[in-house]
C-alpha cells in the first residue's frame, strides 16, 4: 500500500518504536511507579523519560508540566473544561477540528460565550481579527497550529504575543504539527499545548498529552488513584498527578518516547524538508491537471504536509474508493471531523479527498498517486 493518510495516523513507524513497545510489554510491563519492585520502577522510568523527551521537543522548562492523556482530544477537553467557567469568553477559528468545536458547543449551553472567527483557508487567522474580538471577559484563545483539512498554519507567534499582552490564555492544538514543525512553548507564548502521539510524533495510538504552563491549575477531567499520596480524599494539587488518575499506557508511552528520540536524532529540519518537498511535488502535479479543485495555501507557501482536493463533481468517497481498490493508495475522504472548515471552504457536506504525507513517503509514491488521480479524472479508472 501507498499510505497517504498520515494526518489521521502516521504509518509506518520507526523500527525503534515497535521494539520499544515490545520490550516494555515483555520486560517492564508492571504498573508504573505504583509498587516498590524493580519492574514497577523501570516502568516508571519509561514514563519519566518520555515526559522529559516531550519537554525537550517543545522547550518546556519543567517536564512535570507535561500531562499524559490518551490522545489530543482528551488533552483539548482537559484544557477547555479545566479552564473555562460560565461567563467566560473564548475565541476560536472557523477551521477547527470537532475536538474543539464540539466541547465548545456543549459549553455554550452552560453559559460560556464563544466567538468563532471566519478564517482564510489559505492564510489562516489574522491576528487583527483576534485583537478586535477580545472582550473584557475573554479568558482563552484556542486554535489549531495547522488545519487538518487545508494545511494552513495559523500565525501562532503573533497571536501568542497578542494574547500575552492582553492577559488572555492561548491554547494550541498541535495534532497536525507536532513532530513536523518546531514548536517552542516559551518563544510562542503558548499556555496550553495539546498533542497526540500517533501522528507526527510517530508513536502508537492511545498516546498524547497536554502541556500546562507553570502557575496554571485546571479542574481535572477525572479523579482517582495517582500512585502515591493516597491518604487525602481529594485529588492532589501537584502536576502531573492531579490530571493522570489511573494507570497510564506505559507500552504506548515507551513507543512515543522512541518516536520522539527518532525525531530528535534525524532532526526536525530534515523531517520538515522531506515532507515539504513531497507536498510541493504532489501539489504541483495536481495544479497542472484539469478539473481538479485544490484547497489551502498556494504552491510555495508553507503548509502542513497534506493536500485536499476534489475531481469535478465526483464524490470524494468514490475517488478514495478507487484509489484504494484499483491503485492501492490510502487516502481519506469526507469532512475529516472538521465540518466548520468545510463550511468555510464551501465543500460541505460532501467534503474533499485528503492526501497526507509523512517522512517515510517517497517521490515515487507521489508520482504513482498523481498518475492514479489523472486516470480517475479522465475516467480511465
Amino acid at each position: 500500500m501507498i499510505y497517504f493518510d498520515n494526518a489521521a495516523t502516521s504509518w509506518p513507524k520507526p523500527e525503534a518504536v515497535y521494539q520499544a513497545v515490545d520490550q516494555c510489554l515483555r520486560k517492564k510491563g508492571a504498573n508504573p511507579s505504583r509498587s516498590g519492585h524493580h519492574m514497577s520502577l523501570m516502568a516508571g522510568q519509561i514514563v519519566w523519560e518520555t515526559r522529559s523527551l516531550v519537554a525537550q521537543l517543545f522547550n518546556i522548562p519543567n517536564p512535570e508540566r507535561v500531562v499524559f492523556t490518551c490522545n489530543a482530544t482528551e488533552g483539548l477537553n482537559l484544557g477547555l473544561k479545566g479552564i473555562l467557567h460560565p461567563g467566560d469568553h473564548v475565541i476560536t477559528s472557523s477551521l477547527e477540528h470537532n475536538s474543539v468545536t464540539r466541547p465548545l458547543a456543549t459549553m455554550e449551553e452552560k453559559g460560556i460565550k464563544v466567538t468563532k472567527l471566519t478564517t482564510s483557508i489559505s492564510l489562516g487567522l489574522d491576528p487583527h481579527q483576534v485583537a478586535a474580538a477580545i472582550q473584557s471577559n475573554t479568558r482563552l484563545i484556542i486554535l489549531s497550529h495547522a488545519s487538518n483539512v487545508t494545511g494552513v498554519l495559523h500565525p501562532i507567534d503573533a497571536i501568542g504575543k497578542l494574547a500575552r499582552e492582553k492577559g488572555v490564555l492561548l491554547m494550541v492544538d498541535a495534532a497536525q504539527t507536532a513532530g513536523s514543525f518546531p514548536i517552542d512553548v516559551q518563544a510562542m507564548d503558548i499556555d496550553l499545548l495539546a498533542f497526540t502521539g500517533h501522528k507526527g510524533l510517530l508513536g502508537p495510538q492511545g498516546t498524547g498529552g497536554l502541556y500546562i504552563r507553570d502557575g496554571l491549575s485546571l479542574t481535572p477531567l477525572k479523579e482517582g488513584g495517582t500512585g502515591g499520596n493516597s491518604e487525602p480524599s481529594l485529588q492532589p494539587e501537584a502536576c502531573p498527578e492531579r490530571y493522570e488518575s489511573g494507570t497510564l499506557n506505559t507500552p504506548g508511552l515507551a513507543g512515543l518516547g522512541a518516536g520522539i528520540r527518532f525525531i530528535l536524532q534525524i532532526g526536525l529540519a530534515e523531517i520538515r524538508e522531506q515532507e515539504r518537498v513531497l507536498t510541493e511535488r504532489l501539489l504541483g502535479g495536481l495544479e497542472s491537471m484539469p478539473n481538479i479543485s485544490l484547497f489551502g495555501p498556494e504552491l510555495g507557501k508553507d503548509r502542513a504536509p497534506l493536500v485536499s482536493f476534489n475531481i469535478g463533481n465526483k464524490e470524494p468517497g468514490e475517488v478514495s474508493f478507487i484509489l484504494d481498490k484499483v491503485f492501492n493508495i490510502a487516502a481519506r475522504p469526507g469532512l475529516h471531523c472538521a465540518p466548520d472548515a468545510h463550511r468555510t471552504m464551501g465543500t460541505f457536506p460532501q467534503g474533499t479527498v485528503r492526501l497526507s504525507l509523512g517522512y517515510f513517503n517517497t517521490f515515487e509514491e507521489v508520482d504513482v498517486a498523481l498518475e492514479a488521480i489523472s486516470a480517475i479524472a479522465a475516467n480511465r479508472a
